[in-house]
């Protein structure tokens, strides 16, 4: 519902009556309109029990209300109460057939039931009868969403944006379809023709810039953002982008600018401090680019790239320990990140601290990271220390999510041959030479004892006469 600010006293005055009523126990009049203003005031607000008490005194006051007992229909729903709602709406159906709302509401209904197609014959009636064809166009283009059928949904809600121009929401629905579909070049004319018309509106140039951005047109994205800056000085998404392309032009400073215009019109956001900093690194300017780093993970503790920013730095900068005690940090606040135990994993192993270096490989497994990289440096670090069974066992793991992998099979044969397993290391190795025989570098390297025994060699010299 929109009010006027005269409407918007009202609807206050009514609420405030109301829930003096409410308090002192007396039963006082209200009409019609003014319990649909306080229920809708409710339900907007998420208080759905008040909501319902307030329909049901106005039904008291109000029995053959169509307009209350809908309100009563829409808070069926909301409770799964479906064949209820849909009785009531039965009902009402037959008292006012042209009544768009209970079109709409009995397709909210199938919709729940994931009757897409009857959902959108209802809302096309609905059309025929409303005041209101916006609304109703959007309604349409959800139900094409949720079946998948982005085509559809994008023409529904550009008739809905030709409805209401100032329906953004219809506007970045447009977009999500055209990124979807793939359509960047399609998006741009379609915005570019929507900015003939509304040629001030900064959330139609913001979107374009981000369609440039994608496109890696990175002057024309920077234009865009500069007229919606324009169309909107206030407008912290712009600037926010804008800094992202000129990171992309490599105008380090100017990008710190953008950023810090949006620390000054809201509070700071972590995404602003970190960008910062990022561009003080790319600027040598270490001692700000950490500060900005800090204030990031102050700011917002559990963002990840906070904290991998400061872990990264120090580690390009090879201070091992420092990179260390930031990793341990950011685990202590959540354990159950796989990019944080990957560090603590490479960082130990650069600091000889194997069995540390073993748990963060093993923790980020348990945490579903089952890359090969993982697998492969937890395997070199077990054999490192002797743990050449849980080696073998791990590789095994390894294989049921790289079967046809030369460098999983190279480094089973080495730990079998190694334990003189003769069988299961020729069968390993000669499955590692039919899969790339370039890469019995591995063994050479890892296993140089077991690549240099003359029943080795003799394989690998049978698989290159072949």
């Amino acid at each position: 519902m929109k009010f006027n600010h005269e409407e918007f006293e009202e609807n206050n005055f009514s609420i405030t009556r109301y829930e003096s009523m409410l308090r002192s126990n007396d039963v006082k009049f209200f009409d019609s309109d003014e319990f649909e203003s306080i229920i809708h005031h409710y339900l907007e607000n998420g208080k759905i029990a008040k909501a319902k008490k307030a329909i049901s005194l106005g039904l008291s006051q109000h029995p053959s209300s169509v307009n209350l007992k809908l309100l009563q229909v829409e808070v069926l729903v909301f409770e799964d109460r479906l064949d209820k709602a849909d009785n009531l709406l039965g009902q009402l159906h037959a008292l006012e057939p042209e009544n768009e709302e209970i079109y709409i509401q009995k397709a909210n209904i199938l919709s729940k039931q994931n009757d897409h197609i009857k959902a959108i014959e209802l809302l096309s009636t609905a059309l025929e009868y409303t005041a209101d064809e916006a609304d109703i166009y959007s309604l349409i283009g959800m139900e094409y969403l949720f079946m998948d059928d982005f085509e559809n949904a994008k023409v529904n809600f550009m008739r809905c944006l030709e409805s209401d121009n100032q329906d953004y929401s219809a506007l970045y629905n447009i977009i999500y379809c055209f990124d979807f579909l793939e359509q960047h070049e399609e998006a741009i004319t379609y915005l570019n023709m929507f900015l003939d018309k509304n040629p001030y509106c900064e959330v139609a140039w913001h979107q374009v810039g981000k369609q440039y951005f994608d496109l890696k047109d990175y002057e024309k994205a920077l234009a865009a953002f500069d007229f919606a800056i324009i169309s909107d000085e206030y407008f912290i998404g712009a600037y926010l982008e804008k800094g992202k392309v000129l990171e992309k032009l490599k105008r380090y400073n100017e990008a710190i600018e953008n950023y810090r215009i949006t620390l000054e019109l809201d509070d700071p956001t972590s995404f602003a401090l970190l960008r910062i900093g990022k561009c003080f690194e790319k600027l040598g300017s270490d001692d700000l680019a950490i500060q900005h780093y800090s204030k990031t993970v102050h700011e917002d503790p559990l963002l990840d790239k906070g904290w991998i920013a400061i872990t990264d730095f120090y580690m390009r900068k090879r201070n091992y320990q420092k990179a260390l005690y930031y990793t341990n940090k950011a685990i202590s606040i959540d354990a159950e990140n796989v990019l944080y135990w990957k560090r603590y994993a490479k960082i130990n192993n650069r600091l000889a601290f194997f069995e540390e270096a073993e748990r963060g490989y093993r923790k980020a497994l348990e945490l579903g990271n089952y890359e090969l990289e993982t697998w492969l440096n937890r395997s070199d670090i077990l054999k490192l220390i002797g743990e050449s069974d849980a080696a073998i066992q791990n590789m095994h793991q390894a294989i049921e999510f790289y079967p046809e992998n030369a460098e999983v099979q190279y480094r089973l044969a080495g730990l079998h041959y190694e334990k003189q397993e003769y069988d299961k290391g020729e069968f390993h190795l000669r499955k590692a030479l039919d899969l790339d025989i370039e890469y019995i570098i591995v063994l050479e390297e890892l296993f140089e004892r077991v690549f240099n025994l003359t029943l080795v060699q003799n394989i690998i010299s049978e698989y290159k006469a072949s």
